[in-house]
């Protein structure tokens, strides 16, 4: 074991990352080095998840691995989301823990570190105050995460929405906007690293703002954004609330070439009925004219949304519904997830009473016929050239052939598809590929020297 040293794991969402990001950063600026073996690391971190089961599961999972291989000398602290909501549950399965931090007390990763080091630990030492949100970065860190010539920007955290299904307030709190200097800050950083695209993310980043008295704050933040960072070619809006997308935010999308014609709207659902179970935004006419808006000003868009299947009170004919409207609205690109009963939330009450094969078989359908338009569409794009973002190289099984890896606009990282390319190209480069192939979810192309 080496001693200033850290191991850390993290679980989960962007979001999370950003914050492991900025711990990380908050250990190094203090004199820790990063160790990528746990058993040489004198202190291990895990920032967990604990927004549905399999999350949970996961995170449990990992630390109990850490903690069976822990030695003599070595410290485990737990940190995010699940121990923010099951703490005391979380040192009673995994013995072997030694501290405990909230969701939103990463930020004091050093003070339990040394509290840690100079008091002890006979018993885990606990750092759950409350889920207050310290909107505000630390001094000395950033909060995005880069990864290659792309970054996520955390511009707020927590969330004031009502969804019956989801335990996030719960865990976060409710929303708290980073101040606009830390975040234009943060943002003159990554252009200075080199990043060409940012994504920005939050719980529901169409409501940035909000609690700062600001009206359209995304929209704002946007053109602030684009005047801090010209060199920075993409900024991509992650996580639209529906009815939160405002005329004044259109325009602020279809006018800046900055600002990528692609929006990820989460509607969860089409039924009314369902929807107003879930407690979220029921007004399908309102997604049909916001569509539309969108298109109209921005042809090229890309569409993105995630829905949930198997939620309680959701009968056949819901779920026909839901698949009626992706047939109408022709989503770019889908997401869906399977209920997941949380306990803790108001939709509780009505239990988990769809099967798990009925859930698992209206997810293969919506992906199947979801899988055929996104083909359709990808179908539509042989023979135009589009503008891609290298990210990386390879050589195809079997033969001495280099292809680049890479994506478009249409393209969220870790979510959505790639372009594979014929030949070697510098990596962090944007360049112009004709599309010569199209696969469900991605393209084949060609470098355009002629453009």
């Amino acid at each position: 074991m080496k001693k200033k040293t850290f191991h850390l794991v993290s679980l989960g969402c962007a979001k999370n990352t950003v914050d492991s990001n900025s711990m990380a950063q908050m250990l190094q600026g203090d004199g820790f080095s990063a160790e990528e073996n746990p058993q040489q690391a004198e202190f291990l971190i895990v920032n967990t998840c604990g927004f549905i089961e399999p999350a949970r599961e996961e995170s449990y999972a990992v630390l109990k691995e850490l903690a069976s291989v822990k030695e003599k000398g070595q410290l485990l602290v737990a940190a995010g989301c699940l121990t923010q909501r099951y703490g005391e549950d979380v040192v009673q399965q995994v013995p072997g823990i030694d501290g405990v931090i909230g969701t939103r007390r990463w930020m004091d990763i050093l003070q339990v570190i040394k509290n840690l080091r100079e008091e002890g630990h006979p018993q885990p030492l606990y750092h759950l105050p409350d889920t207050k949100v310290v909107g505000r970065s630390p001094l000395g860190t950033v909060g995005a995460h880069i990864q290659g010539s792309s970054a996520y920007l955390k511009i707020a955290d927590g969330c004031r929405r009502p969804c019956a299904f989801c335990a996030i307030p719960k865990i976060k709190g409710t929303t708290i906007s980073r101040p606009l200097e830390d975040i234009l800050r943060d943002t003159r950083y990554l252009q200075n690293q080199g990043v060409r695209e940012i994504n920005l993310i939050a719980q529901d980043t169409t409501d940035y703002g909000h609690d700062l008295g600001q009206k359209d704050g995304l929209a704002g933040l946007l053109e602030e954004l684009t005047r801090t960072a010209p060199e920075v070619d993409w900024i991509r809006i992650l996580y639209a609330y529906p009815g939160y997308i405002t005329d004044r935010l259109i325009e602020v999308m279809a006018s800046n070439q900055q600002i990528l014609p692609y929006i990820d709207i989460p509607l969860q659902h089409a039924d009314p009925g369902v929807l107003k179970s879930m407690r979220r935004p029921a007004n399908m006419d309102w997604v049909y004219r916001t569509v539309e808006k969108l298109r109209k000003e921005m042809p090229g868009l890309a569409l993105r949304t995630t829905f949930i299947v198997g939620y309680p009170g959701e009968t056949e004919k819901a779920f026909e519904t839901l698949l009626d409207f992706i047939e109408e609205v022709q989503f770019d690109r889908v997401g869906v997830f399977e209920f997941s009963f949380e306990p803790g939330t108001t939709s509780e009450d009505l239990g988990d009473p769809v099967p798990t094969a009925v859930k698992t078989e209206r997810k293969e359908r919506l992906m199947l016929t979801q899988q055929r338009i996104s083909l359709q569409k990808n179908q539509a794009l042989v023979g135009k050239t589009l503008d891609v973002l290298i990210e990386g190289q390879g050589i195809v099984d079997g033969s001495t052939e280099v292809i680049s890896l890479g994506r478009t606009y249409r393209d969220a990282p870790e979510i959505d598809g790639m372009v594979i390319v014929e030949g070697e190209l510098p990596e962090g480069r944007i360049a112009p590929v004709r599309i010569t192939g199209a696969m469900t979810y991605d393209l084949t192309g060609v470098p355009d020297p002629g453009k």
